[in-house]
């Protein structure tokens, strides 16, 4: 049985999370994606193979989103990514630990570099969707799309079976919060698996994941039929083969 927490982070405020503490041992934290939460295959996957390896883990879910509080409306990348570094300094503490990010998750992990450089030492990204915002959402908006949520301040964008709400406060703050010309130098493992046939994010921007860092060890893998998620059993089996190495 999976025992979920909360974390205050005011009166009004309070993020879910999941933990497995080990003393003194590196920490896996897992970052979810746009709209996901802590529900799916992927952390649960992840929290067993931690605990497998004697390894503690963290995953937490952003405002907004799963049982979290807050509106997923009022939350931006600048938000998601503060919630993310109060709870590895509450948990984490001083501790090295490993970056799991997919899609949205690959974001936020790369902006905990300029905090936590020291601490990080391995990367895995899936799916990974640096600057998704801009590239993959505004750029492709019509005139019309552009006019709507310009006058509106939100419109609702269909992809797939599901709707996004999507806010200007939310594609302007994508806009400071730029990543793809950063040059990370540190020393680590850095590996980013894609499916072949992603619809939703294009293998490109692992690749641009990957040319950010100057001194790793990198890899990508792209698996062949995947797609966004990668949660199928023997796709988490991949992702957990490529773990193993980074650790």
């Amino acid at each position: 049985m999976i025992k979920y927490k909360y974390h205050n982070l005011s009166k009004s405020k309070k993020i879910r999370y999941l933990i497995h503490e080990k003393k003194n041992r590196p920490y896996i934290l897992f970052l979810h994606g746009f709209m996901s939460d802590l529900e799916g295959k992927k952390p649960k996957h992840f929290l067993k193979f931690a605990i497998k390896k004697n390894y503690s883990f963290l995953a937490l879910e952003y405002s907004g989103h799963g049982k979290s509080s807050g509106k997923f409306t009022s939350g931006n990348i600048s938000k998601w990514t503060n919630e993310t570094s109060i709870l590895i300094k509450k948990f984490v503490k001083k501790n090295n630990f490993i970056l799991i990010g997919s899609s949205m998750g690959a974001w936020i992990s790369l902006n905990q570099f300029k905090i936590f450089k020291k601490q990080i030492k391995g990367f895995l990204g899936i799916g990974s969707a640096p600057e998704f915002l801009e590239n993959l959402m505004w750029k492709k908006f019509t005139k019309n799309m552009k006019k709507k949520i310009t006058r509106e301040g939100i419109i609702n964008l269909k992809h797939g079976k599901y709707e996004y709400p999507i806010t200007l406060q939310l594609i302007r703050d994508g806009r400071k919060n730029k990543i793809l010309k950063k040059i990370i130098n540190q020393r680590l493992n850095v590996t980013m698996v894609h499916g072949e046939k992603d619809e939703s994010v294009p293998v490109i921007y692992s690749r641009k994941v990957l040319k950010l860092f100057k001194k790793a060890q990198k890899k990508l893998v792209i698996v062949k039929n995947g797609d966004h998620s990668l949660s199928s059993k023997k796709w988490l089996k991949i992702l957990t083969d490529e773990l193993n190495l980074i650790l």
